[in-house]
């Protein structure tokens, strides 16, 4: 595949996936007031602040609303459920289970709660005290994710269609009615049993996700609808200060079960700042100023700049660290299968077929990702190796001809007659949405001779306006919430769109329905072998080409800049972050060049 840049790799682990990290030879004296704290057992150092910065203010902290980036990373500090992913190589690790085992067929899920584990103190218990974590209120959370809420976006991708009794409790929450989900026992204050309606080896997956984190009832009664602002969770930090859109401060939750193989407690931090700069080059600039820890996503205009740091690293002092990953992200448009415009295949299709996505690669994001030539699924080579036939999908290349004949086919030959249509995008991050979707805008007058209207909108608005069917032509990204091609494939799954047109679509966005594809991906569901179902999902795959419901743009490539006293902190695919582990080394404790 094109890369559309000469990177420099040193295997970081060996794991499903591989990651990079370009190793830096100098230390900068720009990090400075954010570390006084001493050395632990096996060489881990204890305090310290651990900066950071997102350029989109968070939605909702709320577990089973967090359905953006933002509230993943944030969230994923403050909250932990019965198992959680490693950072190092995106496997399932311990978290609130201590242990758990299935029966033969993997239908019956036990979950063994470790003792000991406590909610963050809060307010909202009555002596300010965290409580003990038992089996009820992990059933409870779950149960709160089987209810019907507005704010409900993980209900979708996690127990729906799996557990037993899970579609009964939210239907019967939509007519004003709570009923126990029947999958879910609790045997004792730790032990937890989960039920399945079928197999489903990959369970583990959807019990890590955020609508699967826990938290108390006395948050839930005293906060309702401000838990969003409110978190209580049982995570390695816990929220002190929040000013929405300006500085986020979490400290050491001293409670934390933790430790690491030498003992020393988690977390080694003693606390989190996240600040919300919205431009990317304001934020690097706070980086090499020495005012942040790390940062995510470089900017198109200094990329190169940047980059080559990465590609001369061995070769000269740099002042930074550069980190690396294939990434589990594809970014699209997408078009509302239900607007009086996108209906037509024909004109989806046309769409498909009149842009240039390795132009787009080449020249536009400038190497920052790579054309996206399969579908909805990057490619990964651990699902080709697993039977994902990437090679057999047909998807876009550039063809005039065909999108000028498809066109023609929808009724607007050469363009006649074909309504201005309006392409939101969110803003935030950098210049890299404004310059696709111009592109995209020029490529689609040139080529169609149709007119597109850009409109940049905050990416809560943009969020608002997509899930309720507000805008028919819309830019998006989806990034995996496991490593599974399931994760990609779901939000196009018809079972995901709601009866009513304003009514809230979560995860299907582009309010897509096609039989033949929801027969296949709901086959994958019961198929125990991976090789069969990868198969399968693949087939399903070639349907939403052949259907066109979204423009695939390109997937992405995760690049992370950190500064050169940070330890413990690997790029993944999934740009997941368990920052419990993380540690900084004091200024005058690194080793001089």
């Amino acid at each position: 595949m094109y890369l559309g840049m000469k990177k420099i790799f040193i295997p970081l682990a060996a794991g499903l996936f591989t990651l990079g990290l370009a190793s830096c030879s100098s230390c900068s004296d720009e990090n400075k007031g954010n570390h006084d704290g001493a050395e632990g057992k096996g060489g881990v150092y204890m305090g310290g602040v651990m900066r950071m910065n997102e350029v989109e203010a968070f939605k909702s902290l709320n577990p089973i609303a967090v359905n953006e980036i933002v509230g993943f990373h944030i969230g994923g500090q403050l909250f932990e459920g019965l198992v959680k992913f490693d950072q190092n190589d995106l496997s399932i690790k311990p978290a609130i289970a201590r242990s758990w085992e299935s029966n033969a067929n993997q239908t019956e899920w036990t979950f063994h709660i470790r003792q000991g584990v406590k909610f963050h103190a809060d307010a909202c218990f009555p002596d300010g005290k965290g409580r003990t974590v038992t089996a009820n209120d992990i059933k409870l959370c779950y149960e709160k994710l089987c209810t019907a809420d507005p704010n409900n976006a993980q209900f979708d991708v996690t127990f729906k269609d799996r557990v037993v009794g899970a579609n009964e409790a939210f239907a019967s929450s939509k007519a004003g009615k709570n009923i126990p989900v029947s999958g879910i026992k609790v045997i004792d204050d730790t032990t937890l049993v989960i039920s399945l309606k079928d197999p489903f080896a990959g369970f583990l997956n959807i019990v890590a996700m955020p609508g699967c984190w826990v938290y108390p009832k006395e948050a839930i009664d005293k906060y309702g609808v401000d838990l969003r602002i409110h978190p209580v969770g049982t995570g390695p930090f816990y929220l002190e200060t929040v000013k929405e859109g300006e500085v986020l401060i979490m400290k050491k939750n001293q409670d934390y079960y933790g430790v690491d193989k030498d003992g020393n407690k988690l977390p080694y931090l003693d606390g989190l700042k996240y600040t919300f700069i919205r431009e990317k080059k304001a934020e690097i600039l706070e980086f090499k100023s020495g005012n942040l820890d790390m940062v995510y996503r470089l900017p198109v205009e200094i990329f190169h700049e940047i980059m080559g740091d990465l590609e001369h690293a061995k070769d000269r002092k740099t002042e930074f660290q550069i980190l690396n990953s294939t990434a589990f992200n594809t970014n699209y448009l997408g078009f509302n299968n239900t607007s009086a415009v996108f209906n037509k295949k024909e004109v989806r299709l046309a769409f498909n077929f009149a842009i240039d996505r390795q132009k787009i690669a080449d020249f536009t994001i400038q190497g920052e990702g790579n054309s996206a030539d399969y579908g909805i699924v990057p490619y990964v080579e651990a699902f080709e190796k697993d039977g994902y036939d990437f090679k057999g999908l047909k998807g876009y290349t550039l063809d005039v001809a065909k999108a000028k004949e498809y066109l023609k086919k929808a009724g607007f030959a050469d363009g006649k007659g074909f309504p201005k249509v309006t392409l939101e995008i969110n803003g935030g991050g950098g210049d890299r949405n404004i310059l696709i979707a111009e592109v995209v805008q020029k490529m689609l007058k040139e080529n169609l001779n149709v007119d597109i209207e850009i409109n940049t909108v905050p990416l809560a608005e943009h969020l608002e306006n997509v899930t309720s069917g507000k805008s028919d032509f819309f830019r998006l990204a989806w990034i995996a919430d496991y490593p599974d091609p399931e994760t990609f494939l779901t939000i196009f799954y018809g079972k995901h769109v709601p009866a009513g047109a304003t009514e809230k679509s979560f995860i299907n966005y582009t309010r897509f329905k096609n039989a033949r594809f929801d027969s296949l991906f709901a086959a994958s569901f019961t198929e125990p072998d991976k090789a069969k179902r990868y198969a399968m999902l693949a087939k399903a795959e070639q349907v939403l080409l052949d259907e066109a419901p979204f423009m695939p743009i390109f997937y992405d490539e995760n690049f992370r800049l950190e500064q050169l006293n940070v330890r413990n902190f690997p790029e993944n695919a999934m740009n997941y972050m368990d920052l419990s582990v993380v540690y900084l080394i004091p200024k005058d404790k690194m080793p001089k060049k």
